[in-house]
């Protein structure tokens, strides 16, 4: 699994790291039980192992000759099979940024910004949700901040995705300070404080296991 310079990787190659992904998500549904179950339903480490296992059936052992098509495939897996808002929004997440975006046969940083930079605002435009409504948008939004910023600094790919999962991981810290606006949670008002948010969690290891396997392919290289 030779990754060029790692700045760049193949429809396959995004196919397979998102299959790792998938793999990190489902591994940590006792987790995101666990944190739900503090303020919400309890059903997120549920919810997002179902999409992730749908995903990995929809991918596996098929072969992408555009990048497009494995975000899309990954995002209508979500959406078709975990049903509820959570579904649309994760799905969205995937979804979003490549709905017009022009046919493309390469991923690297700055594409890879510029979809999460349009899933962003296509999640925000469907639920309604900004930084500090204690929601996946606490993650994902400084993520791309960083992933955007990683372009104008000519970061390598992995560098990109380091400064990406930093920034989800202190969107998933900040939410811990945050009243709930959405979901159960926002009847808990200031009870919710003090526990982080778990789709907010989930946008932080999906970008952590991003960094995971590009920086394995580095290694393997």
């Amino acid at each position: 699994m030779a990754i060029r310079a790692m700045n760049s990787l193949t429809p396959n190659q995004v196919r397979d790291m998102f299959l790792y992904v998938g793999q990190k998500v489902v591994e940590n549904k006792p987790f995101l039980t666990k944190i739900d179950s503090a303020i919400g339903d309890g059903d997120h480490g549920i919810g997002m192992s179902v999409g992730f296992t749908k995903a990995e059936e929809n991918l596996k052992g098929k072969e992408f000759s555009n990048v497009n098509d494995v975000f899309k495939t990954v995002g209508m897996s979500m959406i078709s099979s975990m049903g509820g808002a959570s579904g649309v929004i994760f799905g969205t997440m995937f979804v979003g940024g490549v709905k017009k975006l022009e046919v493309k046969e390469t991923l690297d940083l700055q594409l890879l910004a510029e979809i999460f930079e349009g899933a962003l605002e296509a999640i925000k435009q469907r639920g309604k949700a900004e930084v500090r409504d204690k929601t996946m948008v606490d993650a994902l939004q400084p993520a791309v901040y960083a992933l955007k910023e990683s372009v104008e600094k000519n970061f390598s790919l992995v560098e990109g995705l380091r400064k990406a999962e930093e920034g989800a991981h202190q969107g998933v810290e900040n939410t811990k300070n945050y009243v709930a606006k959405f979901g159960r949670a926002k009847s808990l008002g200031e009870r919710s404080l003090g526990h982080q948010d778990a789709g907010a969690t989930t946008v932080w290891i999906i970008f952590k296991s991003m960094r995971e396997w590009v920086e394995e392919g580095l290694q393997d290289d």
